[in-house]
C-alpha cells in the first residue's frame, strides 16, 4: 500500500469518528471520540511511519533505477558514439575511395586526351607532309606541262616540214600516174594483139572461145552459188530463230486458253442440279470455304449435273476432287465438315502419292530410295508431258536403260536408278523456279544420289557433254520412250503415213538413191549418187527437200534433212 493510500485511509477514519461522535451525543462523545481519536492517531502514526519507510524504500529504488538507467544510457551513448564514429570512418573511407576513383578516371581521361592530342599533332604533321608532297607534285606537273608544250611546238614545226615533203611527193605521184596511164593504154593495145594471135593459134572463133569460157564460168558460179547459199542459210537460221520465238509466243498466246482448259480442269459429276445450291451454301460460305482450303477454283455454271474444278496444280485439283466427291456422297456440306473432309483428303493424297512412288520404284527394280525422293517420284503420277504420263515414262526409261547397261556390262541397277530419276525435277517444276533439269540436279544432290545419277539428270537432253556413259544411255532410252508410236498423242496410222510421205518426197528428186525417215520422223537421211550430185549440189538438194516438206506436210516440231554423199573405191586382189 502506498503512502497516499494510507493518508487517505486516515482521513476517512477521522471523518468517520467525527460523524459517530455527532450522532451518539455529547455524553458518550468525549470518551468514544477520545478513544477513537487515540486509536486513529496511533494508527495514523503507524501508517505514517510505514508510509515514510515505504517512501524511503521507493526513493532508494528510484535512485537505484535512475542510476541503472543512467549507466545504461551512458553505455548506449558510448555504443552509439562508437557506431557513429565507425559509420563516419566508413563514409570517410568510401568518400576517399570515390575521390581516388574519380581522380584515377580524371587521370585516364587526361591521358587519353593527351594521346588524342598527340595523334592529332601527328595527323597534322602528316597532312603538312602530304601538302608538301602535293606541292612538289604540282611543281613537277607544271614542269612536265612546260616540256610538253615545248615538244608540241617542235612537233608542229616537224609537221609543217612533213607537209611540204608530202606536197612534193604528191606532185611526183601525179607524174607517175600519168606515166602509168600511158603504159596501161599500150598494154591494152598489146592485149588485143595477143588475143588475136591466140584465136589464130587455137583455131577458134571468138564465139566458140566465148562459149567455152561461159561454160567454165557456169561451173565456177555453180560452186560459188552453193557456197553463197550455205552462207545465206547460216544467216537465215540466226534470223529465223528470233522470228520463230515471236511466232511461238504468238501461237502460245492464241492457244493458251484451250490448252489451259484441257490441262487445268477436272469435271466432277453431281447427282442433280439441286446439289449446286447446297455446294454454294448460304451467302456462298460453303464454296468460299472450299476454295480457301483447297486452293482450287470451284466453277458452278449451267453445265447439267456437273461442276468444274480449275487449277494448274494437278495434286491440289485431285485433292479437291476427292474432297468434293466425299461431300457429295455424305450429303453434309457446311464449313466445318468441308474443313474436316479436305484435311482427310490431303492425308489420303499423301499416302496415295507415296504408294505410287513405291510401286514405280518396285516396278523399275530400284531400291534404297529415301522416303522424300519416293514422295517426289509419286507426284509424277499427276504430271504429263506431250500427253505422256511422266511416271510411266520414267519407269519405261528405267527398264530400257537397265537393259542397255546390262548388254554393255555396266551396273544395271545404277542405270535403272538414273533412268527412273531423270525427270524427277518435273515433280516440283511448277512450284520451284528453274528448268526441270536444274531442279532435278538440286534434288538429287539433296538426297545424296550417286554422281552417275546426277550426271544422267543433267545431260539426258545433251549427251554430248556427259561425263559418264549412263547419261548417254538415259538419253537414248528417253528418246526411245518418246519416239514410240502413240506415245505422244499420235495414232500409229498417222505416224506411218507421215514417215512414208517424208521418204516419198526425198525420193522424188533426181540423183537420190534411197531415203530413210528416222528419229520418229524428226529426221530424213537422204543417200545420193556421188556421180550425179556434187558436194556443192548436196547443200542445194537438202534445202529443196526441206522446202517441199514445209509446203506439202503437217508435222509437230521440226524435221532435219541430212544429205549423205559417199564415194567408195573397190578393187580385188587376185
Amino acid at each position: 500500500m502506498s503512502l497516499l493510500d494510507l493518508v487517505l485511509l486516515a482521513l476517512v477514519l477521522l471523518l468517520s469518528a467525527a460523524l459517530f461522535l455527532r450522532r451518539k451525543g455529547e455524553d458518550r462523545a468525549g470518551e468514544e471520540a477520545k478513544a477513537v481519536l487515540d486509536a486513529a492517531r496511533e494508527e495514523a502514526k503507524v501508517a505514517l511511519e510505514a508510509a515514510r519507510k515505504e517512501a524511503k524504500e521507493i526513493l532508494e529504488a528510484a535512485r537505484h533505477e535512475a542510476k541503472a538507467l543512467r549507466e545504461e544510457a551512458e553505455a548506449r551513448a558510448k555504443a552509439l558514439k562508437a557506431e557513429l564514429e565507425a559509420e563516419l570512418q566508413r563514409r570517410t573511407e568510401a568518400h576517399e575511395l570515390e575521390a581516388k576513383k574519380r581522380f584515377a578516371e580524371a587521370e585516364e581521361r587526361l591521358k587519353a586526351e593527351r594521346e588524342e592530342l598527340k595523334a592529332e599533332r601527328e595527323r597534322l604533321r602528316s597532312l603538312q607532309e602530304e601538302l608538301k608532297a602535293e606541292r612538289e607534285r604540282l611543281k613537277e606537273e607544271r614542269e612536265e606541262l612546260r616540256r610538253e608544250a615545248e615538244r608540241l611546238s617542235k612537233r608542229g614545226e616537224a609537221l609543217d616540214a612533213r607537209a611540204l615533203k608530202l606536197d612534193a611527193l604528191e606532185e611526183a605521184l601525179s607524174q607517175k600516174e600519168a606515166a602509168l596511164k600511158a603504159k596501161e593504154a599500150g598494154l591494152s593495145e598489146r592485149e588485143k594483139e595477143i588475143e588475136k594471135r591466140l584465136y589464130q593459134v587455137a583455131g577458134l572463133s571468138p564465139e566458140e572461145a566465148r562459149r567455152l569460157i561461159l561454160e567454165k564460168l557456169d561451173q565456177e558460179l555453180e560452186e560459188e552459188k552453193a557456197q553463197r547459199v550455205r552462207a545465206a542459210l547460216e544467216k537465215v537460221r540466226l534470223e529465223a530463230r528470233r522470228e520463230a520465238q515471236k511466232i511461238l509466243a504468238q501461237a502460245m498466246q492464241r492457244q493458251a486458253s484451250e490448252t489451259a482448259a484441257q490441262l487445268a480442269v477436272s469435271v466432277v459429276p453431281i447427282p442433280s442440279d439441286a446439289m449446286k445450291g447446297r455446294i454454294i451454301g448460304r451467302e456462298g460460305r460453303n464454296i468460299r470455304t472450299f476454295e480457301a482450303l483447297t486452293g482450287v477454283d470451284l466453277i458452278i455454271d449451267d453445265t447439267p449435273e456437273a461442276v468444274l474444278l480449275s487449277s494448274f496444280n494437278p495434286v491440289r485439283r485431285e485433292i479437291a476432287r476427292m474432297a468434293l466427291e466425299e461431300l457429295l456422297k455424305d450429303g453434309r456440306i457446311h464449313p466445318s465438315r468441308i474443313e474436316e473432309v479436305v484435311e482427310k483428303a490431303k492425308q489420303e493424297m499423301k499416302t496415295f502419292i507415296y504408294e505410287r512412288g513405291e510401286e514405280a520404284a518396285l516396278e523399275a527394280g530400284v531400291v534404297g530410295l529415301k522416303p522424300g525422293l519416293i514422295q517426289l517420284l509419286g507426284r509424277l503420277h499427276f504430271r504429263s508431258s506431250y500427253g505422256q504420263n511422266v511416271l510411266k515414262h520414267s519407269v519405261q526409261v528405267a527398264h530400257l536403260t537397265g537393259i542397255m547397261a546390262a548388254e554393255l556390262g555396266l551396273d544395271a541397277g545404277l542405270a535403272r536408278r538414273a533412268g527412273l530419276l531423270h525427270d524427277i525435277g518435273k515433280s516440283v517444276d511448277r512450284e520451284v523456279e528453274g528448268s526441270h533439269v536444274e531442279i532435278g540436279i538440286a534434288l538429287a544432290r539433296r538426297f545424296g544420289e550417286p554422281p552417275e545419277v546426277i550426271d544422267a539428270i543433267a545431260h539426258h537432253h545433251d549427251p554430248e557433254n556427259a561425263e559418264t556413259v549412263y547419261a548417254v544411255l538415259v538419253a537414248a532410252a528417253d528418246a526411245l520412250s518418246a519416239a514410240r508410236p502413240g506415245a505422244r498423242r499420235e495414232s500409229l496410222e498417222e505416224y506411218l503415213q507421215r514417215l512414208e510421205a517424208l521418204e516419198r518426197i526425198a525420193l522424188s528428186f533426181p540423183g537420190v538413191e534411197t531415203a530413210f525417215a528416222v528419229q520418229a520422223g524428226r529426221e530424213v537421211r537422204v543417200i545420193v549418187k556421188p556421180d550425179k550430185i556434187t558436194d556443192a549440189k548436196a547443200t542445194l538438194l537438202a534445202r529443196e527437200i526441206a522446202n517441199r516438206i514445209e509446203r506439202e506436210m503437217n508435222y509437230p516440231g521440226q524435221v532435219q534433212v541430212t544429205v549423205v554423199r559417199e564415194t567408195r573405191a573397190v578393187e580385188y586382189a587376185k
